[in-house]
């Protein structure tokens, strides 16, 4: 009976996980004070990657524009969004896994 149970909760698990999986926008624009510019960001397929809304979201919530607003009501740090994903794409660099870049003109458009 215990691994009826088990593998129950191991479907459900994988349903719910796929029932989260390409929500919100395929892709965002990030809009960029400064002079490097907006950043494209491919939104699902870190979604796909990553597999936990909440490495990303732990950090602002999911709505457009939250990034913007906690920075201007002091709750980021200015760079503290960009700081986080390049030390995970360093971090999974350093793992032998295909990454993300680390350089500004990578994800800046005015490269």
């Amino acid at each position: 009976m215990r691994r009826v149970g088990s593998v129950l909760a191991a479907v459900l698990l994988v349903g719910v996980c796929c029932a989260f999986a390409g929500q919100g926008s395929e892709s965002l624009v990030l809009p960029v004070e400064g002079k490097y510019g907006e950043v494209a960001f491919p939104h699902w397929n870190h979604q796909a990657t990553l597999g936990d809304c909440n490495t990303c979201h732990g950090m602002f919530p999911q709505e457009t524009g939250a990034i913007h607003r906690l920075i201007a009501d002091n709750g980021l740090k200015k760079k503290q969004v960009m700081n986080n994903c390049r030390a995970c794409h360093r971090t999974t660099a350093k793992a032998g896994n295909p990454s993300g870049p680390v350089k500004c003109f990578d994800c800046h458009a005015k490269g």
